[in-house]
């Protein structure tokens, strides 16, 4: 039986006014006075507005962050104390843990049980990065020049950081932005997207509250072809991170040559979930479903390809389509969901096009398409969908859907699957499913990808590098390899003699 839960009292609050930007430490409107709206993609209902920044905010706002970096005290603060202005937040999103998944739920359509979770995960990125801040070592070099010299390393922070965030779980996605620069003195000015504001403006709300200094954080929101290019070509901005479409990674590469700043991306995929004959069968089929209907599918990494061993491929399919029959599609405040909707309008024709793509390309639909249930209808909702007959050369095989389609390929042995799993120009994520580890092993390494999942999926930790290989992303994020991302490395020389 269905149960639907209301909306938390202090999310509903928040929303029930228009919402400014966060820019120098204070709550301000866009200069050029325009708001955008934000709508609830489960039944289309408008939510709230918010300020639409252009050029001229960005520039604000990389100001204050400027100065906070440069004359304010972030960036001299003492380690220890950065760490625990970065707990006590932590502490504050765990305690508003079930205020920001209901804003999330509401803004971006997820069951709670998702956003819950996220929140969680964020809380924890906060203490990781907060335990790195005290941990910054530099090293010294044995010299082999003549005479007596002295030669060390510091890591230093960059300056101001930019991040631009995806709709798909908005607060995680924003933190991961923001944790790591903070810890090691850097200062930021984030953008949601236009779609998924809200959370991350609620979260400004305690970065005030923790009592950061201003301009230490700054929070604008806007379209990325206004807002977002501002930021990737602002020459005073050293270093700009961005989760989403490869294509616009590309534009954030060229905006970025006007001072060479520093790039980190997070782009598309497309990626390869093998199941072997020898699999826990029962196991495979959850990972398989898990892998690319979970979050509605809109994961960077979703294992929308999949490869299933001709010995169990028609078999596995059938029992596929039935299993897929578990992922309730829904209002994410209703208990029973198990799926939200697509973000939007936009969206959900996207996906369904490309299933319509895959048939006439001579895929056959096995279950799924449009949800066309009356208490659905309003919203952007698209059923789990399991696509068979499908091979390398088709559409739906080789472009990112984002979106609940599973896109399943037969394949004939390990060299078989490993050209197969490789022949994408993405490589952000993999998994593989056997009992046998000798096989399990030489797959994982021969996969052209950054993450590969062996008898799991969709595990990801705040001390773990993710990223992607080819055009699926440049750099890592999470783990040391944020850290390296937001500092530079000094050598320093000194004569003794």
């Amino acid at each position: 039986m269905s149960t639907l839960v209301s909306l938390n009292r202090k999310a509903a609050a928040f929303t029930s006014k228009p919402l400014k930007m966060f820019i120098g430490g204070k709550w301000v409107d866009a200069l050029s006075g325009k708001r955008t709206e934000v709508r609830n993609p489960a039944d289309g209902t408008m939510i709230t507005t918010v300020a639409e920044a252009d050029k001229e905010d960005v520039d604000v706002a990389v100001r204050a962050a400027r100065k906070a970096f440069e004359e304010g005290p972030w960036s001299r603060m003492k380690p220890n104390e950065r760490a625990k202005l970065m707990l006590k937040l932590a502490d504050l999103i765990e305690e508003n843990g079930e205020e920001l998944a209901h804003l999330d739920t509401l803004d971006y359509g997820q069951p709670l049980s998702t956003t819950l979770g996220f929140a969680g995960a964020a809380a924890d990125n906060f203490r990781y990065y907060a335990g790195w801040a005290t941990k910054l070592t530099g090293e010294t070099h044995t010299s082999s020049i003549p005479g007596e010299v002295f030669n060390y390393t510091r890591r230093e922070p960059l300056g101001v950081c930019a991040g631009i965030v995806p709709w798909n779980a908005p607060l995680m996605n924003a933190i991961m932005k923001i944790s790591a620069p903070l810890a090691v003195g850097n200062t930021v000015v984030i953008k949601p997207s236009e779609e998924t504001p809200i959370s991350l403006l609620r979260f400004a709300e305690l970065v005030q509250e923790v009592g950061f200094p201003d301009g230490v954080v700054n929070i604008i929101t806007g379209h990325g072809s206004t807002a977002g290019d501002a930021m990737a070509s602002h020459p005073d901005v050293d270093k700009i991170a961005f989760t989403g479409s490869t294509a616009t990674g590309r534009k954030i590469i060229q905006n970025s040559a006007v001072n060479i700043k520093k790039v980190t991306l997070e782009l598309g995929g497309k990626s390869a979930h093998v199941i072997f004959s020898d699999a826990d069968y029962e196991q495979a089929l959850q990972n398989a479903a898990n892998a690319v209907f979970w979050n509605s599918g809109q994961v960077c990494f979703a294992g929308s390809r999949l490869f299933v061993e001709k010995g169990i491929y028609d078999n596995f399919l059938s029992d596929l389509a039935e299993y897929s029959k578990n992922y309730k599609v829904g209002n994410g405040f209703d208990e029973s969901s198990v799926i939200g909707p697509l973000i939007s309008a936009k969206q959900k024709h996207r996906v369904l096009n490309y299933v319509d793509i895959g048939q006439k390309e001579g895929a056959e639909m096995l279950i799924g398409g449009e949800a066309t249930e009356a208490d659905l209808r309003d919203g952007y909702f698209v059923k789990p969908t399991v696509m068979a007959n499908v091979n390398n050369d088709m559409t739906i095989a080789k472009e990112e859907i984002f979106g609940p389609v599973v896109s399943a390929i037969p394949f004939d042995g390990e060299d078989e699957v490993i050209r197969l799993a490789n022949q994408t120009e993405y490589g952000l994520g993999g998994g593989i499913c056997t009992t046998n580890l000798k096989k399990a092993h030489k797959v994982a390494h021969a996969m052209n990808t950054g993450n590969v999942w062996i008898n799991t999926y969709n595990i990801t930790e705040p001390n773990s590098p993710f990223g992607g290989y080819k055009q699926s992303g440049l750099g890592r994020e999470n783990g040391a390899a944020s850290i390296d991302a937001y500092t530079e490395i000094k050598n320093v020389w000194i004569d003794l003699n």
